[in-house]
């Protein structure tokens, strides 16, 4: 049994990967949840962080380190706390933290923990504990975080969502790690704010790109955003406000998009706040704050024929979407990092491989006879060796940005929600012309695999004589 099964998987998988790998994606293509065509597209909108403007990398180092220091100074934490670093590929964007329990983890669509992914300081926490303190590996529904990901209003987890949050959870994770080390007792509530409060200090190193102004130039019709002066000149140039039909800055969103209360505000180019009501959102000017209920009304730009591009699913889109039918882009930088690695010889031979045995212990299982059930057993050991490999290949601690084993992990979930469509950068638009049409896959539900070609996981035929093994008696 044993001999015919690896014969037959590896023939059939050195003919699968090669087409596997033929087919390798792009890493500038713009994916589509919804479908969404570019010529129904009048307005083009654009957060600024991470949508517009990207940033070094040293960035993160810099408000790991400035975060640090004020939890030291001002918040009177231990001066020990300077031996720590930050540590570029420790946590993933989308992460949930356990506000009282003071973990890190990931958690799936459909709110479950994904065991190895949860984290105490900077050492994984043994899944036989993660399951005795969650009496499993639910999280319920009044636990998660509310609407924005925030901890509030008696939930206990917080997910990060901003790319700007990863020096915070490693910051988190390293004092967590310093407490537990010197076995000092402390409240993790208080320290979840401090760290929160410590690492809202921004500072900006910009990096710049060529395609920008290309881009903007090309879309030059009916474009508004909120950015930073000072930013845009260095990134686009000087003229940059040539090129957009409204600029708004200090938004504040995401009570921008629902809090009537706010005015616009003009601004001078010295930064001087004009007392005058605003009647109508010039172009040339720059504007404060405001809200959006006022920005419709001023400028009639309302429902699928505005398309607005940001980098945090929450606060920049999901609004938009919900409330008032704007199209939306979400800019997911990761993305061209995680398509490069599922790109790879290996990762296609892994998940080749793995979709094989899932296949192969499917079918397999309902033979009950002792030596089909051997065998099956001996696949279900194989493929719980493999998974933690196709986590790891994407990151050591916490796996990929969208699954986790085999589900979307809940930022994917939240993704497809709040976005029709998403890319690596904004310059991923370049390849595409205005009358462009982005549709989904159309992917199986469950209910209808019956409807679409057979095939086992991975396109592999199971030989008949693996169907049913015969029994060492036979």
């Amino acid at each position: 049994m044993n001999l015919h099964y690896l014969l037959w998987c590896q023939v059939n998988l050195s003919h699968i990967v090669p087409s596997i790998s033929a087919n390798s994606v792009n890493p500038n293509t713009i994916f589509a949840n919804n479908e969404m065509s570019l010529r129904d597209t009048e307005i083009y909108g654009f957060d600024y962080d991470y949508t517009l403007a990207f940033y070094s990398s040293h960035l993160h180092t810099m408000i790991f380190n400035i975060a640090r220091d004020i939890l030291i100074t001002n918040h009177r934490y231990p001066e020990g706390l300077r031996k720590y670093e930050y540590i570029p590929n420790f946590a993933v964007r989308g992460l949930h933290y356990d506000v009282q329990k003071a973990l890190l983890m990931k958690i799936d669509a459909f709110h479950y923990i994904q065991l190895g992914t949860v984290y105490r300081g900077l050492h994984p926490v043994p899944d036989e504990e993660v399951i005795a303190m969650y009496e499993g590996c639910h999280v319920p529904l009044e636990n998660m975080s509310d609407f924005y990901g925030k901890s509030s209003h008696g939930h206990t987890m917080k997910q990060f969502m901003d790319i700007f949050s990863l020096p915070e959870m490693t910051l988190l994770s390293c004092v967590n790690d310093f407490f537990m080390r010197h076995n000092i007792d402390y409240e993790p509530v208080h320290l979840y704010k401090d760290v929160k409060v410590s690492a809202f200090v921004i500072s900006l190193a910009f990096v710049q790109d060529s395609s920008l102004k290309m881009l903007l130039m090309r879309y030059l019709s009916g474009i508004f955003l909120s950015l930073r002066d000072r930013g845009m000149s260095y990134i686009v140039g000087k003229d940059w406000r040539d090129l957009f039909d409204v600029v708004i800055v200090q938004a504040d969103k995401p009570s921008f998009f629902n809090d009537r209360r706010k005015p616009f505000r003009r601004v001078t180019d010295k930064g001087a706040l004009l007392w005058d009501r605003i009647h109508k959102l010039e172009k040339g000017q720059i504007y404060k704050q405001g809200n959006l209920y006022e920005f419709l009304r001023l400028t009639g730009w309302r429902g699928s024929k505005v398309l607005y591009f940001g980098d945090h699913i929450y606060s920049d889109l999901a609004d938009l979407t919900l409330k008032h039918g704007w199209r939306t882009g979400a800019i997911i930088p990761e993305l061209r990092k995680e398509i490069k690695i599922m790109n790879t010889e290996q990762y296609v031979h892994m998940m080749a491989w793995l979709k094989a045995l899932t296949g192969l212990i499917e079918q397999m299982q309902v033979h009950r006879d002792p030596a089909s059930q051997a065998v099956v057993e001996e696949w279900i050991r194989e493929r719980d060796a493999m998974r933690p490999q196709t986590k790891d290949i994407f990151n050591t601690q916490f796996g990929s940005l969208f699954r986790t084993y085999h589900n979307p992990t809940y930022f994917s979930r939240r993704l497809s929600r709040f976005a029709d469509i998403y890319m690596a950068s904004i310059s991923c638009l370049l390849n595409y012309d205005f009358q462009h049409t982005f549709f989904p896959r159309r992917t199986p539900l469950q209910h209808e695999s019956p409807f679409w070609p057979e095939h086992s996981p991975a396109g592999l035929s199971v030989p008949s004589q693996l169907h049913r093994p015969k029994a060492e008696s036979d």
